[in-house]
C-alpha cells in the first residue's frame, strides 16, 4: 500500500500535465469532425509515404580534389575490329611524354583472323609463329644475312621479321620479300597472299604510365631510332595491283580506362573459367557507358589517319555499403586525316575541303602514318561520387513533424468550422436571421 508521502507527490505532478482530458460528457461528436478527421489521415499517409521514399532514395554527391597518387599505372582494355586490315599488317605500340616505348604489344594482348564476312578463322600458327619453326631447322649456328641492313643485337637475321626490322632501322623500305632468303623459305608472300582479304580483331589490356602518351594502330612495326620513333611500313597499302584494298575503317567495341583491380576479374575470368559468368567492372556496376563504345568509322582510303584526343579523369565511388571502388571516364575529341598526295597539296594550297567553306593553308607538323591513334591526357583532378541519404533520425523527426502538424491543423480547421456552425445556429433561433452581435464565442472541447 503506498504511503500518503508518495501519493501526494503524485498528486502535485498533475499541474505538469500537458495532456488534460475533458470529461466524455463535454466531448462533442460530429460528422464534420469525423470527415476532418479522414481527410487528415488520408494526408499523413500520403506524406508519410513520400518522406519515406526520399528516405530511401540515394543521391550521388560530386566532389573535386587534387590527384596526389604517384607512380599509378592506367590500365586500358581494347576490343577494335579492322575488317579490311588483316593480322599480320597490324602493329599495337605505346609511347608517353616520359620517353616509354612499348613496340608491337602482344602480352595481354590477342589478334584474331576474321574472314571476309566476319567470322573467325581458325589457325594453329601466325606468321611469326611459323618462322620460328622453320628458323629452327637451320640449326643454332646459323647466321642469316641482313641484306645490307643494320642487324640487331646478335648480329644476325634468320627469319623474314628480323630482315624487316633490320630494314627499317636502317631507313630502307621492305618492298622484295621474294628476293629474301628467309622470306622464301618461310612461304612469306603465299602466306600474306592467303590472308589479304582478311580482317583483324584486336582485343586486351594494355598498361600505361598515368602521363600524356598514346596507343596506335598501324600498319607494319615501329621502331626506335635516334630517340625518334620510325615505322616499317607494309608497302601492299601504297597501291599494289595484285592486294587488295587495305584500310583503316574499324569499330570500337571497348576502349576503357581502368585500374589493375578493376581489369583484373575479368582476366582470371578469361584465363581460368571462360565457360563461367563474367564479373561485372566497376563501371558495369554503376551503368556507365564510356563515350566510344560502339563507335564506328568508316573511310575508302588506304592512306587515312584516324586520331581520338581522350581526356581521362580519375573517378572514386564511395558507396553506402562502404565500397569503394575505382575507375576512369573520359571526354574524347575525334579527328580525321587524308594522308594521300593529292589531299595534302590541296590543303596546304587552300583548297576548300568539305570541313572548310572558305580557303585555308593548312599544313602539319609532322607526316602522319595511316592508322588510328588513340592520345590520352590523364587530368589532375579527381571526382569523388559519394552516395548519400538521410538517417534514420532524419525520417523519424520528419514523420513526427508531419502527423503533429497535419493534427494541429486539422484541429484548427474543425474548431473554426465549428463555431461557425453554433454561432448560426444561435442566431435562427434567436429569430434575428443572422448571426448574433454578442462578442462572446463558442468554444469546442
Amino acid at each position: 500500500m503506498p504511503s500518503r508521502g508518495g501519493t501526494d507527490i503524485l498528486a502535485s505532478l498533475k499541474g505538469f500535465d500537458a495532456f488534460s482530458k475533458p470529461k466524455d460528457v463535454y466531448r462533442v461528436r460530429t460528422s464534420q469532425g469525423a470527415l476532418i478527421s479522414l481527410v487528415a489521415a488520408l494526408l499523413i499517409a500520403l506524406l508519410i509515404g513520400s518522406e519515406f521514399r526520399s528516405y530511401r532514395n540515394i543521391t550521388l554527391h560530386e566532389s573535386l580534389i587534387v590527384d596526389k597518387s604517384r607512380g599509378e599505372k592506367i590500365n586500358i582494355a581494347v576490343n577494335m575490329t579492322f575488317p579490311r586490315v588483316p593480322c599480320y599488317l597490324l602493329s599495337m605500340d605505346v609511347m608517353d611524354i616520359s620517353g616509354e616505348h612499348q613496340n608491337d604489344i602482344h602480352h595481354d594482348v590477342t589478334r584474331t583472323r576474321l574472314s571476309p564476312d566476319g567470322h573467325t578463322v581458325e589457325t594453329s600458327k601466325g606468321l611469326k609463329g611459323e618462322a620460328a619453326r622453320l628458323a629452327s631447322l637451320h640449326g643454332k649456328d646459323f647466321c642469316g644475312s641482313c641484306y645490307g641492313g643494320t642487324p640487331p643485337a646478335s648480329g644476325c637475321c634468320n627469319t623474314c621479321e628480323e630482315v624487316k626490322e633490320s630494314y627499317a632501322l636502317k631507313g630502307w623500305s621492305f618492298t622484295n620479300p621474294d628476293g629474301i632468303d628467309q622470306c622464301v623459305s618461310e612461304g612469306w608472300s603465299q602466306k600474306i597472299k592467303e590472308q589479304n582479304k582478311e580482317g583483324c580483331n584486336v582485343a586486351g589490356v594494355i598498361h600505361v604510365n598515368k602521363v600524356v602518351g598514346n596507343f596506335h594502330l598501324s600498319p607494319g612495326k615501329a621502331f626506335q631510332r635516334n630517340s625518334m620513333a620510325i615505322y616499317d611500313l607494309v608497302p601492299y597499302l601504297a597501291g599494289n595491283k595484285e592486294a587488295n584494298h587495305h584500310d583503316f575503317g574499324h569499330i570500337i567495341h571497348e576502349l576503357s580506362f581502368g585500374t589493375q583491380e578493376e581489369f583484373i576479374a575479368t582476366q582470371t575470368w578469361n584465363n581460368v573459367n571462360p565457360l563461367a559468368k563474367r564479373p561485372k567492372t566497376a563501371k558495369q556496376r554503376l551503368g556507365i557507358v564510356d563515350p566510344l563504345q560502339g563507335v564506328r568509322a568508316h573511310t575508302e582510303k588506304s592512306q587515312f589517319m584516324f586520331q581520338y584526343f581522350l581526356k581521362v579523369v580519375p573517378t572514386e565511388y564511395h558507396l553506402l555499403s562502404g565500397e569503394r571502388l575505382k575507375s576512369h571516364q573520359y571526354s574524347v575529341t575525334t579527328y580525321e586525316r587524308d594522308l594521300s598526295p593529292g589531299a595534302q597539296a590541296a590543303a596546304a594550297a587552300g583548297v576548300p575541303s568539305a570541313s572548310h567553306t572558305t580557303p585555308h593553308h593548312v599544313t602539319h607538323g609532322f607526316a602522319g602514318v595511316p592508322g588510328v591513334y588513340i592520345n590520352f591526357d590523364p587530368s589532375a583532378l579527381r571526382i569523388i561520387h559519394t552516395e548519400t541519404r538521410p538517417s534514420l533520425a532524419h525520417f523519424l523527426t520528419s514523420t513526427c513533424a508531419i502527423v503533429g502538424g497535419i493534427l494541429t491543423l486539422a484541429g484548427l480547421v474543425d474548431m473554426i468550422l465549428y463555431n461557425a456552425r453554433l454561432r448560426i445556429n444561435e442566431g435562427v433561433e434567436s429569430g434575428s436571421g443572422g448571426l448574433p452581435r454578442s462578442s462572446s464565442g463558442g468554444k469546442m472541447f
